[in-house]
């Protein structure tokens, strides 16, 4: 099943049903928002099932789907958590600041929380109020939880994932050295994250949601050119399980939070990057220095998996 929300004029937008092609929605009456339909999952989910069958088999017509006019799929949420459960994108994002990864590296996850309260829709263009900050892209994968109680062990995280999404959670790269130099975290280098046109439930990825990862290919097309084809399964040293146990430790947290996986990022450069401080990290290990430029003003990345989340397509602009 395949969820979005329209804008609508109101803050949360109008939750919809997306057939199967993604070419039509269709709003469900009982359920106006996505996140009331997930403090209500139980009841909820089923109506929406019901609904996506009725699309897909031609009952109902629905309307066209109009990709500028969506929002985020939550276009505020209770929480937004990002990991950095792939370890190569953590090892060569550090050595691009010259910093050495934490000794735990590979067995305490790495977590920041972001602001929640604006989400960007998957056309939104970004705003870029000062080029000398840095900006760059990161292609993610994300899942909205459902009510997740505190304690809650690996084991027993499938059931608190209720939907996956794409991100592409912006940075802006040369802010982040000053900010973890007060050793308090990231802020003002975590600008708004956009987020895929569609949220779909786990089983409309078939095979490819194994063990709390999504094995699939993640294309990053940077003004026009592919720069990245990464696969997002394999190398996830920290299933979404694992991650979901981890934030749980000493917390619960309500349907509606979103949890990122960290710019997907594979060893071999073949694939490709999934942001653009990687390729100067690799542009400095191999030539001495980086070549190439963060994000300006014109620039524009498309963020995709196959088509099952539809596209991220942003447009730097200038204020």
């Amino acid at each position: 099943m395949k969820l979005a929300t329209l804008r609508d004029g109101s803050r949360d937008g109008r939750l919809v049903v997306v057939r199967h092609d993604g070419a039509a929605v269709a709003p469900c009456e009982a359920w106006p928002t996505l996140q009331g339909a997930l403090d209500q999952w139980s009841a909820a989910e089923p109506a929406l099932r019901q609904l996506a069958k009725r699309l897909d088999a031609g009952a109902l017509d629905g309307q066209p789907l109009d990709f500028a006019g969506l929002a985020a799929p939550l276009p505020r949420a209770y929480e937004w958590i990002d990991g950095s459960a792939f370890l190569n994108h953590v090892i060569l994002v550090r050595k691009a600041r010259n910093a050495v990864p934490p000794p735990t590296l590979e067995t305490d996850p790495l977590i920041y929380q972001g602001g929640s309260s604006d989400m960007l829709g998957c056309r939104d263009p970004f705003v870029l109020h000062d080029p000398a900050w840095g900006l760059d892209f990161e292609s993610e994968v994300c899942v909205v939880l459902g009510d997740t109680p505190l304690g809650t062990k690996a084991s027993d995280a499938a059931a608190c994932v209720k939907l996956v999404m794409l991100a592409n959670d912006w940075t802006l790269r040369n802010l982040v050295p000053d900010e973890l130099a007060k050793s308090f975290g990231f802020f003002n280098s975590k600008p708004a994250t956009a987020f895929s046109a569609f949220a779909v439930t786990p089983d409309e990825l078939g095979s490819a949601w194994q063990h709390g990862r999504a094995h699939l290919r993640v294309t990053s097309t940077y003004n026009g050119n592919v720069v990245g084809t990464c696969d997002a399964g394999p190398e996830m040293h920290f299933s979404f399980f694992e991650l979901i146990q981890h934030i749980a430790k000493t917390r619960k947290f309500a349907a509606g939070t979103v949890l990122g996986s960290g710019t997907v990022s594979n060893a071999d450069r073949e694939r490709g990057i999934s942001c653009l401080a990687e390729r100067r990290m690799i542009e400095t290990i191999e030539g001495g220095k980086p070549v190439t430029p963060f994000m300006q003003v014109g620039d524009t990345i498309e963020i995709s998996a196959g088509g099952v989340f539809g596209t991220i397509q942003q447009k730097v602009v200038a204020p």
